[in-house]
C-alpha cells in the first residue's frame, strides 16, 4: 500500500467515524438540550481519534466487515472522551484547555461536566448494545472487554494510581503499570475488540491475537511516553492543552524518571517492538504500521 493509498484510506476512516459519531450522539435539540449540547462539545470534530483508527486498522488487517467495526470504534472513543471530561475537572487535574478550547466544566459548569462524562460512558454501551449486525456471543465479549478496560482494572484504576502518585517518585515498574492501565488499557481494547469480530474460518485469529495484543501494548506505552515528552518540548497552542501541566502538577513521568533523551529512545524502541509483532502480516496491516510510526512523530 503506497502513501497515497494509505492516506486516502485513513481519511476515509476519519470521515466515516465522524459521521457515525454524529449519528450516535443525541442531537443538541433533544431534551435535556444543554446536556446533549455539552456531550457534543466534548466529542465532535476533536482529537486524534487514535482508538477508533486502531479498531478500523485492526479490522482491516483481519478482514472484518467495516460495518461491524463502526460500533466498537464509536464506543471506545466515547469512553475516552468521558474520561477526558472528568480528568479535566478541578477534583482531578483541574485543566483549563482541551483540544484547543475551554474544558467542558469551564465552558459549561462542573455539574454539567460531571453529567457529560456519565452520559458519554452510558452512551458507549448503548451504541454497542444496538449493534444488530454482530453475533450476540461476540457482542457480549466486546462489551465485557470495554467494561474491564474502562473500569477499576483498567483506565479508571490507572487514573486513581496517577492521582495517588502526585508528588511521589515512582519506580520504573510502578510508572509503567500505571500507564498500562491509564492509557494502555483502552488502546489494547481497541485492538482486542476488532480481533473478536474476525472470522476464524477465514483467518487464523488465534495465531495473530497474541502478536496484536503485544503490538497494542507497545503502542500504548509509546503513546504515553511521547505525551510526556511533548509536555516538555511542545507548546500550548500546538498541544491544545496547557504545556507543562505534568510538571506543574508534580506528576510522575518518564522524563522525570529516566530523562528526556532516554524517554525518546524508549518510545522509539516501543514502536520498533510494536512493528516487529506485526511483521508477518501482509499489506492489509499497513494502517497499523502507520499508526505505530505516527505515535512518536506527532507533535500534539
Amino acid at each position: 500500500m503506497n502513501n497515497s493509498q494509505l492516506k486516502q484510506l485513513l481519511d476515509s476512516y476519519r470521515q466515516r467515524f465522524e459521521d457515525k459519531l454524529h449519528f450516535f450522539l443525541p442531537l443538541s435539540s433533544t431534551i435535556p438540550s444543554r446536556l446533549h449540547e455539552a456531550m457534543r462539545y466534548s466529542s465532535v470534530d476533536a482529537g486524534k481519534r487514535i482508538r477508533p483508527f486502531l479498531v478500523y486498522a485492526t479490522g482491516k488487517a483481519l478482514d472484518v466487515p467495516i460495518e461491524q467495526l463502526d460500533y466498537p470504534a464509536v464506543a471506545i472513543e466515547l469512553i475516552h472522551n468521558y474520561s477526558l471530561v472528568h480528568d479535566d475537572m478541578p477534583a482531578m487535574d483541574d485543566d483549563e484547555l482541551r483540544r484547543g478550547k475551554p474544558t467542558c466544566h469551564l465552558h459549561y459548569d462542573e455539574a454539567t461536566a460531571l453529567l457529560v462524562g456519565d452520559a458519554l460512558q452510558s452512551q458507549a454501551f448503548e451504541v454497542l448494545s444496538s449493534a444488530g449486525n454482530i453475533a450476540a456471543e461476540k457482542l457480549v465479549k466486546i462489551i465485557h472487554l470495554l467494561a474491564v478496560a474502562s473500569g477499576s482494572k483498567g483506565m479508571a484504576g490507572g487514573q486513581a494510581i496517577d492521582l495517588d502518585s502526585v508528588g511521589e517518585r515512582l519506580n520504573f515498574s510502578s510508572l509503567q503499570q500505571m500507564h498500562e492501565l491509564k492509557t494502555g488499557a483502552l488502546i489494547r481494547a481497541s485492538v482486542k475488540m476488532a480481533t473478536v469480530l474476525a472470522d476464524n474460518t477465514k483467518i487464523k485469529v488465534d495465531d495473530y491475537q497474541n502478536k496484536l495484543e503485544n503490538y497494542a501494548k507497545c503502542l500504548g506505552l509509546a503513546f504515553q511516553i511521547q505525551d510526556d515528552v511533548l509536555d516538555i518540548e511542545s507548546d500550548t497552542q500546538t498541544l491544545g492543552k496547557p504545556q507543562g501541566s505534568d510538571q506543574a502538577h508534580n506528576k510522575p513521568t518518564y522524563p522525570s524518571l529516566i530523562g528526556l533523551e532516554e524517554s525518546k529512545n524508549m518510545a522509539k524502541k516501543m514502536v520498533a517492538d510494536a512493528l516487529d509483532n506485526i511483521k508477518e502480516f501482509d499489506h492489509h496491516a499497513d494502517p497499523l504500521r502507520w499508526l505505530a510510526e505516527y505515535v512518536v512523530q506527532r507533535n500534539y
